[in-house]
């Protein structure tokens, strides 16, 4: 009992498991003194231990058994006991020794645990480039970058640096497979690289339009039997020879292709016929596009084929064949989804965030724009087949309509009934297309508004301006945000000068569709006819950077740089307006205006000739070059431009005493008292006639001086008496005329009241009555400008566009584009 020892409640049953002696601990090698410096240098170093020892015997080396006493023993093979000591180390009494290091080194060993003494790993073996086959495997790869590089090209619009790339690939190839023959190794030449090359060289030349060396591309490739599926390429060579216009060769190649190609690829093969049809259609032989077409719509249908099939069936004018076409081509599955789907149907967010993700994704935009087409071929269809199926126009609408209606295009229905308006309208039936549009004012409001919105422009045409304002009015309460209509009602507001309230509407329209042009373009009118000219300059600008080569727009430009005081932009403007159309007449006249504002006598000359030549009746153009003429003293040659004026104005005495005042400056004095006297029987009462007659006469020595003279008397007593009446009338209705002046203020903005202008400067250039004609100056005459496009150029764009020619067979609505009238 006394070896037993009773616990205690204090002791601890579990102590010192948790002890452990630090000398084991080797994550603080790092940090131990000693440890570091046994590492660094030679301290603690040991002689190595022998592995194994010599001989048979141990030598009479004594052996310490587990007793303590010295026991001399040797082993036949030298092999130690257990728990022996071999030169004074000790080896392990377990099986498992620990790893790193042991308490005692064996003889001549390092302590290094962390194997430093062994150095870093060999190097990777460096791959020889020299061989013959690292060569080869280079400029393989080398070939296949270019061709990438080609490809890459091409995709970005650069077609030479594409073929420039393709033959350098070719070159490549070729040195390649030169190679591998001249070392044997033919076996390992890379045929798919080799069809690659060519292929991608003979699209690059048939994107270069180098048909006949594509062409050649392509035989390489076809003729050689190791190329497998090669026959396909001939679809590409029959592509070449379309374009050039070889049509029996193109339908002999797409043949040839059509039959290398098993019934396994259906889309290749329907896609092949269809070229087969077009081609035929080419070269007129409906009969066999026919026979194509219809094998592809029961085969395959598909919107442009069925398109295609009834150009055929009109081409050769048969109405029930239509008909059926027409039938097939509605009700071809476009395959897309309904729109319903991108509606939110429930409060789940994260449906809706689906739904919101792929509202306008790639999918949905190529759905729509299927969509589009579709309906495009439609209505295109339907105008072009209505006045054929029918007797009349009319009754082929209608049935197009009914056939429409009860197809999964039923909304184009609306919009075929405003094409047979427009039809009516091409056919100068204006009745009946505002019959036809009157139909949709109970319809939906978006057929509301856009039927409104034609009408509204049709009677604008008619300037029934009230007309023109109620359905505008109309179109606007059914879509208050259709541009068109607003732009109509705008128009109706300006015609009735109201700029400020007309450039609100065309405000509100730019608000709905920031690309209206017509809306910018009256809106810069307003602001040009309220004189604030910054503002309506700004516009301008605007309208020019999105329609770079509009006269119109930069014509409105200069006009407003010249009210500006700034000449020189003005002709910069003029300038550009000419690039775009040489041969206008009235911007010739205009720049040689400006240049003669400026001093710039020969400039202004040269550009009133080249208006003259254009255009040899504008009286302000023979006008200046007459007096230019006159000026410079060339009287013979003013002869002729006042004579032409006189031609195009007899009633106008001005021009004729001009021309006899240039005979008598030229010294013809003969010529000159004919072309009085013939002024005389004209205009019997016309006093300068009557006193240059008189001059004339007494400088000549004629008889008839005393005639002309009492007539002269008499002339000039008439002209008294009706002076002293129209005198007497100024002074009885000198309030009414200054109210009449008050009201022709108000529209100094008009066309007439520049007209009067430049008659009142006309009648200041004719001569005083006691002087001759001759010595008026020539500086007087003026030679003012007419717009381009005459009255119409400031007059406001109508919010639609007139209908397309009988062969456009566009699908358009007169309110939804909208260009200019």
């Amino acid at each position: 009992m006394e070896n037993v020892h009773l616990a205690v409640e204090e002791d601890d049953l579990y102590s010192g498991y948790n002890d452990y002696n630090p000398t084991f601990d080797s994550e603080e090698l790092e940090n131990d003194v000693g440890f570091q410096q046994a590492v660094r240098t030679s301290h603690g170093r040991r002689p190595p231990m022998t592995a194994k020892f010599p001989g048979t015997a141990i030598g009479g080396r004594p052996l310490v058994s587990s007793f303590g006493s010295r026991i001399p023993m040797a082993s036949s093979m030298g092999r130690p006991m257990t728990g022996a000591v071999q030169d004074g180390a000790a080896r392990p009494m377990t099986a498992v020794r620990a790893a790193g290091y042991s308490s005692s080194l064996m003889r001549g060993s390092t302590f290094d645990p962390l194997g430093q003494s062994k150095g870093p790993a060999p190097p990777l073996e460096a791959k020889n480039e020299d061989t013959a086959e690292e060569k080869l495997k280079i400029l393989e790869k080398k070939v296949n970058d270019l061709i990438e590089e080609s490809c890459m090209a091409q995709s970005i619009g650069a077609l030479q640096l594409a073929l420039e790339k393709a033959k350098e690939a070719g070159r490549k190839e070729r040195a390649l497979i030169r190679q591998r023959e001249a070392s044997g190794n033919t076996e390992h030449i890379n045929l798919d690289l080799t069809y690659s090359v060519l292929l991608n060289l003979a699209n690059q030349y048939a994107n270069n339009e180098m048909y006949p060396e594509a062409l050649n591309s392509y035989h390489v490739i076809v003729k050689n039997k190791m190329f497998t599926n090669a026959g396909r390429l001939k679809v590409n060579m029959a592509n070449i020879y379309f374009k050039q216009k070889n049509y029996p060769k193109a339908i002999k190649f797409y043949r040839m292709a059509l039959d290398q190609i098993s019934n396994n690829h259906k889309e290749l093969r329907i896609k092949i016929m269809q070229n087969i049809g077009v081609v035929f259609v080419r070269l007129g032989q409906y009969s066999d596009a026919i026979t194509s077409f219809e094998h592809i719509m029961a085969e395959s249908p598909n919107i442009k084929t069925g398109f295609n099939l009834i150009l055929c069936y009109y081409a050769i004018g048969d109405r029930e064949r239509m008909k059926k076409a027409f039938q097939k081509l509605i009700s071809v599955p476009l395959g897309i989804d309904d729109e319903d789907k991108y509606i939110p149907a429930s409060d789940d967010p994260s449906s809706n965030m689906v739904i919101e993700a792929i509202k306008n994704d790639k999918l949905h935009q190529m759905e729509r724009d299927l969509k589009v087409l579709a309906e495009k071929y439609i209505m295109t269809a339907a105008k072009l087949i209505a006045p054929a199926i029918e007797t009349s126009f009319a009754s082929g609408f209608d049935w197009c309509v009914d056939m429409v209606k009860c197809s999964q295009y039923v909304e184009l229905a609306n919009d075929l009934e405003i094409n047979k308006a427009i039809t009516y309208l091409r056919q100068k039936d204006f009745n009946q297309a505002v019959e036809t549009l009157k139909t949709f004012e109970k319809k939906d409001s978006r057929v509301k508004s856009a039927a409104a919105t034609n009408l509204s422009f049709l009677y604008f045409l008619e300037k029934d301006y009230d007309q023109a304002d109620r359905y505008a009015d109309l179109a606007m309460n059914a879509d208050r945000y259709n541009p068109a209509a607003l732009i109509n009602k705008g128009n109706t507001v300006f015609v009735k000068k109201d700029y400020e309230k007309a450039a609100e509407f065309y405000k509100e329209a730019l608000r709905n569709d920031s690309s209206c042009t017509e809306a910018l373009y009256n809106l810069g009118l307003s602001y040009k006819i309220m004189n604030r000219l910054e503002e309506g300059l700004d516009c301008f600008l605007k309208l020019h950077s999105i329609l770079r080569n509009s006269a119109e727009v930069m014509y409105q430009l200069a006009h407003l740089y010249e009210q500006l005081g700034d000449p020189q932009q003005a002709i910069e403007w003029l300038m550009q307006v000419i690039g775009v159309t040489p041969t206008d007449p009235h911007v010739l006249a205009k720049l040689g205006k400006l240049h003669d504002d400026e001093g710039d006598k020969s400039q202004a000359f040269q550009y009133y000739s080249e208006s003259f030549r254009y255009f040899p009746s504008n009286i302000d153009v023979i006008e200046w070059l007459g007096a230019y003429y006159i000026e410079t003293q060339f009287c013979e040659k003013a002869i002729q431009y006042f004579e032409r004026a006189t031609l195009i104005q007899p009633n106008f005495v001005k021009w004729q005493l001009i021309v006899a005042s240039c005979y008598r400056r030229s010294g013809n004095y003969q010529k000159a008292l004919e072309t009085y006297k013939e002024i005389h029987r004209r205009f019997p009462e016309n006093v300068e006639c009557l006193r240059f007659l008189v001059r004339l006469s007494t400088d000549m020595g004629l008889k008839e001086v005393q005639e002309y003279a009492t007539k002269l008397k008499k002339a000039e007593k008439m002209k008294e008496i009706r002076e002293q009446r129209v005198k007497s009338g100024r002074e009885n209705s000198a309030r009414g005329r200054r109210e009449g002046s008050t009201g022709s203020a108000d529209s100094g903005h008009s066309s007439s009241s520049s007209k009067g202008e430049r008659l009142s400067a006309k009648m200041r250039s004719l001569p005083g009555s006691n002087e001759p004609y001759e010595a008026s100056n020539p500086k007087e005459l003026d030679a003012s400008y007419v717009d381009p496009l005459g009255p119409q150029m400031d007059r406001p764009k109508t919010g639609a566009k007139k209908p397309a020619d009988d062969d456009d067979f566009a699908d358009e609505d007169l309110g939804d584009d909208l260009l200019p009238e």
